[in-house]
């Protein structure tokens, strides 16, 4: 695969940003007149757009596929436009793509588009999905912290740093209650339309402190949108991620590459 460490201004951020891009090489684009389909991989909440190419095989994996990886920084933002700093949400959802569509050889339509990320960018790809039904295909959650709308009432388990950090995305608790980044509220929205939801995967490791939010989302929308979900042994950390971001290319609707 090609890879490329492409930096640019984001109007939307106000700042020079960076992002990682793997496309496939050219014999594997010419396997195919169709567009290259483009996976944007969200990183976590301790991470930057560099963790999927420095912790897991993702190139490897990526071998296989006729698919471009675009992998995005979004700090600490959870992947909101935050009420107290930078529009992340518009610069993922609209600014980001539309770039890569400029500047790399990709398909412009909803199915060749896809979303998938670990733990925070689980949220993050769900909330694309749940969000934008109309610009995504198929979105999937690792490990996903899905359950963003109850974080004001763990307050008493959170540091005060943690809950400044929740009050400068969200705004504060009546924020998250009215529904902004609320992915229960959204789904609630998109199940009454359950035909226009992305197709949704969910991993999660039985012993990951996230594995009740993912159950409980399962729970309440797994049939409603037919989510695939995989639980096994496992904790949160780049082994398990590993492991599945391998499951969620082969998952998604991709050629496969001709050797």
């Amino acid at each position: 695969m090609i890879f490329s460490d492409f930096h640019f201004y984001s109007e939307v951020l106000g700042i020079q940003t960076a992002v990682y891009v793997l496309m496939p090489d050219e014999k594997v684009m010419k396997q195919s007149k169709e567009p290259v389909p483009v996976l944007y991989l969200l990183h976590g909440l301790s991470d930057d757009h560099t963790m999927w190419m420095r912790q897991t095989m993702v190139e490897q994996f990526a071998l296989k596929y006729r698919v471009c990886i675009v992998m995005p920084a979004v700090n600490r933002s959870f992947y909101m436009d935050m009420a107290h700093g930078a529009k992340y949400d518009t610069f993922i959802a609209e600014e980001l793509p539309r770039i890569i569509e400029m500047y790399f050889p990709v398909g412009k339509k909803r199915e060749h588009r896809f979303a998938a990320g670990l733990s925070m960018g689980g949220y993050g790809a769900f909330k694309l999905g749940l969000y934008r039904p109309n610009r995504y295909a198929a979105v999937a959650s690792l490990s996903g912290a899905l359950a963003q709308d109850t974080i004001f009432e763990r307050k008493a388990n959170l540091s005060a740093g943690y809950l400044g950090e929740m009050v400068n995305i969200y705004g504060g608790e009546e924020e998250i209650r009215k529904g902004k980044g609320h992915l229960g509220r959204q789904a609630d929205k998109l199940a009454k339309t359950p035909e226009k939801a992305p197709k949704m995967y969910m991993a999660c490791g039985t012993e990951d402190f996230l594995i009740k939010a993912n159950n409980d989302f399962y729970a309440k929308y797994g049939e409603v949108f037919n989510i695939e979900y995989h639980t096994e042994p496992g904790i949160h950390n780049w082994p398990f991620w590993n492991k599945y971001i391998e499951k969620v290319l082969a998952w998604l609707p991709l050629e496969k590459a001709e050797a």
